[in-house]
């Protein structure tokens, strides 16, 4: 017995040495395994929110006006456009999205990016044109903000030096800039559809696109989601659709299977050759088809539950 005793107590001491030695001799600041695993997540959320749901890289990179939804070029992944946004997006001037690479945002904290994105205000103090729908994002969940942030310090640097803007108004016209909440934003959980819905479609900025503008050039919200808002360019023309569940003018009888092929088809055809300026179109087909199945399916949930607005839509204008 007390053989026995000796042997267990000397199998412990040894395994307890063991441990510590294998403890000791790992490099110090080696992460483990789980932070290395939840940095990951974090980025891949942040991947998945710029490139499929807030569509970063559609306006602050090249795209391809020769294809289907213009798709962005590779290699280009937020260093800027190579043209000017203007009217054809309601700006009263001329406004290029800057580069958001490393290269631009090596010297910003991540607070600085936070508080670009969110409150409209870069590194030097300037506001920025509404154009970045900041007062979207100021909404968002600190943590998917965050997310963004780890996301975009991974891209490739691109050295480009960003075009100053040209406006023919003073930017306070534009309206107060949104308050900081962001500790107090909360991403509802999945399973409501409908209010995880209205979290994506406002990360999403569907209504920026999707909601006519009055005669004074301001955004008519008692017609929002209802279509109606016109790119003009040298690279397509065409007027946004109503996603209202209005029956006759809107998706009112589009069942969920249909709202959801929508999507699959337009990825599956956005390689293809197009005439530029001739049916084509600004909605960024190849990133929102990309987005989960049950995301899609949140934000049918959400855009069913909107009122309906009758608004037909004359989709490729003739005039």
């Amino acid at each position: 017995m007390r053989k026995l005793i000796f042997l267990l107590s000397f199998f412990t001491v040894l395994t307890a040495i063991i441990i510590a030695c294998n403890n000791e001799s790992k490099e110090p600041g080696t992460a483990t395994p789980g932070k290395e695993d939840s940095t990951k997540a974090v980025i891949a959320r942040g991947d998945y929110l710029v490139n499929n749901v807030a569509v970063c890289m559609v306006c602050h990179s090249e795209r391809d006006h020769t294809k289907f939804a213009m798709p962005v070029k590779p290699g280009t992944e937020g260093g800027g456009p190579s043209y000017a946004f203007g009217q054809n997006m309601g700006v009263p001037g001329e406004i290029t999205p800057p580069n958001i690479t490393p290269f631009k945002l090596k010297d910003w904290s991540d607070d600085d990016i936070i508080k670009a994105i969110t409150q409209g205000v870069n590194k030097k103090g300037d506001t920025l044109f509404p154009l970045m729908p900041f007062h979207n994002y100021s909404r968002m969940a600190k943590d998917d903000i965050q997310a963004v942030v780890a996301y975009l310090r991974t891209l490739k640097s691109i050295e480009k030096a960003d075009v100053p803007r040209k406006l023919a108004m003073p930017i306070a016209m534009f309206g107060p800039l949104p308050a900081n909440t962001l500790d107090q934003n909360k991403r509802p959980d999945p399973s409501d559809k409908v209010k995880y819905g209205e979290y994506l479609v406002t990360f999403a900025s569907c209504s920026d696109c999707h909601t006519p503008m009055t005669p004074q050039g301001a955004p008519d919200f008692s017609k929002a989601f209802s279509g109606g808002f016109r790119f003009k360019s040298d690279f397509v023309d065409v007027t946004t659709a109503n996603i209202t569940p209005d029956s006759s003018t809107g998706i009112g009888s589009w069942s969920e299977e249909v709202f959801l092929a929508k999507f699959k088809t337009n990825l599956e055809g956005t390689e293809k050759g197009i005439d530029p300026g001739k049916l084509n179109t600004e909605m960024p087909w190849a990133n929102y088809a990309k987005m989960s199945q049950e995301d899609l399916k949140a934000i049918y949930a959400y855009l069913r539950t909107l009122p309906p607005v009758k608004n037909k839509v004359e989709k490729w204008p003739t005039k």
